[in-house]
């Protein structure tokens, strides 16, 4: 083994890797036996494109000229869907609705201009397409969002006939086969993972409503009909986002578990599980932040079901699998698979549906998993770099306590098959905070983390307080405390990595992006912990984003910091750009200019502000940009100028 200092060790890892090869994979769908599928392509802009493969077939995109993608809430999602060959995708970035039929012709189902669709579902039966749609010409000074049914047989001009209207946000429209439309819906000041609805109502007559579920202080979430007509969705009433199911007169939970069995509605994807038939749902959960892949049963034929409220004698003799039960108390059972996988994503119906599986070893893979045997067959590689076993640094969990209890974080330690560090010298560490802040970080194997670690540069990837993954109670940590325990966490966890003799206390850098960003550039004015650290399109300003962002988070900052603006004092203590007095470190700045999440105003002032004070602040705008950096050329610019950037900090020389 050749001794050299940490982070001038050579990687096979170039910059280059991250994008080459490299594609963003959907959990896809299955469509009578045929494979859809979405992937963005950063070498392409980050256009993202839809894909089909039948049987004995090569892969075949069918949108090569098309940008499969949607801006609803900022963020989209559920830009398409796929019924017996028929597939309606959104438009980038006009926003209009194609419709792609089985003879492979495409015709505009509905404009884009003032309106913008997501969430989108195909109910050919009924000869309609429902959408959530976003109408931007409304008077007000946000777009107005509602159900729209499209009719399939024309085309739609005035943007399709609205079925729901009056809530602020809806999410996951979808009918049964006897024309009943279900879906979710919340309004202002509520987020998604705080307080939502599930309603029911006749497609013919959407004012005769029902609500099924939700209500002030629960977080009710996708709903999908099963083929017996009831209505399965997932609720955190009992602290954990877990399966109910409404029979048509009452919910019942079908499984009771200390785990989320989905993560946060940021974006409006199909339902995170699959339905399989009228008893069984093909689901993932988190234990411990890692994904396991199982079948939630729920009508299990061991048990013998009598009338409610009929008395049952006991018998003797009779085992407790067999004991018999009212229908009401029938428990589900729930049967893991044997899938290696450490983060999962899934949706569909069927026995069979393709899923995007994560390992904390190799990179993620699009497969078709069969639900009864657990068999998976590989469709598609998230990435073809191929890197030796040992030049990969898998996850371990770290964690400590805090005044709420323990805080969660995975540990990537710098790793290499032919180099080792001089005797006696400890690595510098990044501690990465995620966005969101409502988020969360899993321990599937990344390039862009190795991209790091075969560099002798190590990784805390923290699930600071706040993150989703570990139920409603470690979510509602943050409630009124953003700025400050996320804050604290990622310090403690810095300062416990270097307790444990895995981090040298003085090369300690931090790192987050949008919310993360935030995190990140709060805990440099707070501390003096870190040496260094490196904002992307994070936020300087919370006065500014309270007042200059989107609808879907106009109001998210009440609930994370004080109600604006009888709380703007709050806003004022916490916004980092007002603690420069306490910065003392060098900072690199990386936004787009066409971020309407965080406004690239937010890191100019920070820089400018930063500079002003006679200390080093790196700013580069990427032109064309959104809240995210999708392009091949500037993902490559933004790895190589943070290499470069800790190397100056640091004291360490990046190998060429």
């Amino acid at each position: 083994m050749t001794a050299l200092p940490y982070g001038s060790w050579p990687s096979p890892i170039l910059a280059a890797d991250l994008t080459r090869s490299s594609v963003r994979l959907s959990p896809g769908r299955m469509d009578a036996g045929v494979r859809y599928w979405t992937e963005g392509h950063p070498e392409q802009g980050g256009r993202v494109g839809l894909w089909r493969q039948g049987p004995n077939e090569p892969p075949t995109e069918l949108t090569p000229e098309a940008y499969v993608r949607t801006g609803v809430n900022e963020y989209g999602g559920g830009d398409w869907t796929v019924q017996d060959g028929v597939v309606a995708y959104s438009s980038w970035p006009d926003g209009s609705v194609q419709v792609r039929t089985n003879d492979g012709a495409t015709t505009e189902l509905a404009p884009g201009g003032r309106f913008r669709y997501a969430a989108l579902s195909l109910h050919r039966e009924f000869g309609l397409l429902l959408a959530v749609r976003e109408d931007h010409e409304v008077a007000g000074n946000e777009p107005e969002t509602t159900i729209v049914a499209l009719d399939l047989a024309e085309t739609n001009p005035d943007g399709g006939r609205v079925l729901v209207a009056g809530a602020d946000f809806y999410a996951h429209p979808c009918l049964d086969a006897s024309g009943r439309l279900a879906w979710c819906e919340w309004d202002h000041p509520n987020l998604p993972w705080d307080s939502t609805r599930i309603v029911v109502a006749p497609l013919d007559s959407p004012a005769d409503r029902t609500q099924v579920a939700g209500g002030p202080g629960i977080s009710a979430l996708y709903p999908a009909w099963a083929p017996d007509g009831a209505l399965l969705y997932l609720s955190d009433a009992s602290g954990y986002w877990n399966f109910e199911r409404w029979d048509g007169s009452a919910s019942r939970p079908l499984f009771s578990a200390p785990y989320d069995f989905c993560g946060p509605l940021w974006v409006l994807t199909p339902v995170p599980y699959t339905v399989i038939d009228a008893s069984r749902i093909g689901c993932t959960w988190l234990a411990d932040g890692v994904a396991r892949l199982g079948v939630l049963a729920f009508a299990d034929p061991g048990y013998a079901v009598v009338p409610a409220n009929t008395v049952i004698p006991a018998k003797a003799g009779i085992s407790q699998r067999d004991r018999w039960i009212s229908a009401e108390d029938r428990p589900g059972t729930l049967t893991e698979l044997g899938v290696t996988a450490v983060a999962a994503d899934v949706t569909g119906t069927g026995v069979s549906t393709l899923a995007v599986l994560g390992y904390a070893d190799r990179p993620a893979e699009l497969v078709e998993l069969d639900w009864i045997t657990g068999q998976t067959t590989v469709v598609r590689k998230a990435s073809e770099v191929d890197l030796d076993q040992a030049m990969i640094s898998v996850a371990q969990p770290f964690s400590w306590e805090s005044p709420d209890g323990p805080v969660h974080a995975w540990y990537y330690p710098p790793t290499h098959a032919d180099v080792t560090a001089p005797a006696g010298e400890l690595p510098p560490i990044q501690v990465w905070s995620h966005g969101g802040p409502t988020a969360f970080s899993d321990p599937g194997f990344a390039l862009a983390v190795q991209y790091w670690t075969t560099r002798g540069i190590g990784i805390l990837d923290v699930n600071y307080s706040g993150s989703t993954g570990y139920g409603r109670a470690y979510r509602d940590r943050l409630r009124g405390t953003w700025g400050v325990a996320d804050v604290r966490d990622c310090i403690n966890g810095a300062v416990a990595l270097a307790a444990a003799g895995l981090a040298d206390g003085k090369r300690l850098s931090i790192r987050g992006g949008s919310a993360g960003g935030f995190t990140t550039l709060a805990a440099l004015t707070t501390s003096k912990v870190f040496a260094s650290g490196i904002s992307l399109y994070g936020i300087g300003d919370l006065e500014t984003l309270a007042t200059d962002t989107h609808k879907f988070e106009k109001h998210y900052l009440d609930g994370l910091v004080a109600p604006y603006p009888a709380g703007r004092q709050t806003y004022l203590d916490r916004s980092p750009i007002r603690h420069l007095d306490q910065l003392s470190c060098p900072m690199l700045l990386l936004q787009g200019s066409e971020d309407k999440v965080v406004p690239p105003s937010q890191a100019e002032a920070m820089a400018q502000a930063v500079l002003a004070k006679g200390l080093t602040a790196d700013l580069v705008v990427f032109e064309g940009e959104g809240h995210g950096f999708r392009r091949a050329e500037n993902i490559i610019k933004v790895a190589e100028l943070a290499l470069a950037f800790l190397g100056r900090v640091h004291g360490f020389r990046p190998a060429t």
